[in-house]
């Protein structure tokens, strides 16, 4: 019975929050905050596989997901950084790995900075990198909105979230033998819970990239500085982060492990029985440490 996924609902800086939880109370703790365009649901398969050993938890962020989408709530990557510090201390979290992919990857990274000590270690999988010449060509796409008047630009990236363009993002550059191994669950799921404030959160959390990229020597500085234990694990058939995204890192985490397997963006869907060995491994060696 432990291995089984447990799903409740928790009041989180007052808003209310669906969480994914796996594991004993007890057991060392691995952080799971998720990406975009998805929720906790792209963790459903990963949880239970190591439940017998580590306690994961999986919050939906506000706007997303099954969380509450409160008006008054900071939809940025500051403001969800601010929160999921929030989370982790009303989960009670001393001490945990950190999960970074996707746009939880600068939210993440953000809790990090904030609280080096608590890093146990860091599980990077397709995230969002802080090196500038190493992104994929989607991210060139976007950087050339930039230039554009800021109303222009949303007007530009709200062509985008549609659903349309939430199954190109969970398809993105996966061959043909892999792209039916994505569930259209993922894109028809999360399509159904866009309301139209959602949209308008999505669409500025997009151009919010914009304002991050001067946050990236930050996120360099802390990976140099504190040198957490880290596996990289990674999706190549990626359009916004490819190969060399990944080997990016090797430049401030020089003893990262890394391992590039056949898969893509969202590789806990094509390749869950690697990741989940490569993982599982990991957190042996970083929580015996």
């Amino acid at each position: 019975m432990d291995n089984l996924v447990r799903h409740h609902r928790a009041v989180v800086a007052g808003i209310d929050t669906f969480v994914r939880e796996a594991g004993r109370a007890d057991a060392p703790a691995v952080l799971l905050p998720h990406g975009y365009p998805c929720s906790s649901y792209e963790f459903r398969n990963l949880m239970p596989r190591l439940a017998d050993r580590w306690r994961l938890l999986a919050p939906d962020f506000p706007g997303a997901g099954y969380s509450a989408t409160p008006d008054d709530f900071d939809y940025s990557f500051d403001g969800y950084a601010a929160w999921l510090e929030a989370f982790v201390d009303a989960m009670n979290l001393d001490r945990f790995v950190l999960y970074l992919h996707d746009f939880g990857s600068p939210i993440g990274a953000r809790l990090a900075i904030r609280n080096p000590n608590r890093i146990v270690g860091l599980i990077i999988q397709n995230g969002d990198i802080p090196y500038e010449d190493a992104l994929g060509p989607k991210y060139a796409d976007i950087e050339a909105l930039w230039s554009l008047p800021p109303a222009e630009m949303k007007q530009r990236l709200a062509s985008a979230v549609t659903e349309e363009g939430f199954r190109e993002e969970f398809l993105n550059d996966l061959p043909a033998d892999l792209a039916d191994a994505i569930p259209p669950d993922l894109w028809q799921l999360h399509w159904s819970l866009l309301t139209p404030r959602r949209k308008e959160i999505a669409i500025d959390l997009i151009a919010g990239l914009k304002e991050n990229r001067p946050w990236f020597p930050e996120h360099r500085r802390y990976l140099r500085s504190h040198q957490p234990p880290t596996l990289i694990v990674w999706g190549p058939n990626d359009h916004y982060m490819p190969e060399i995204s990944a080997r990016a890192y090797l430049r401030d985490l020089p003893d990262a492990e890394l391992h590039l397997l056949e898969g893509g963006h969202w590789l806990l869907e094509t390749h869950l029985d690697e990741v989940v060995k490569l993982i599982a491994a990991f957190l042996i060696r970083v929580h015996s440490a």
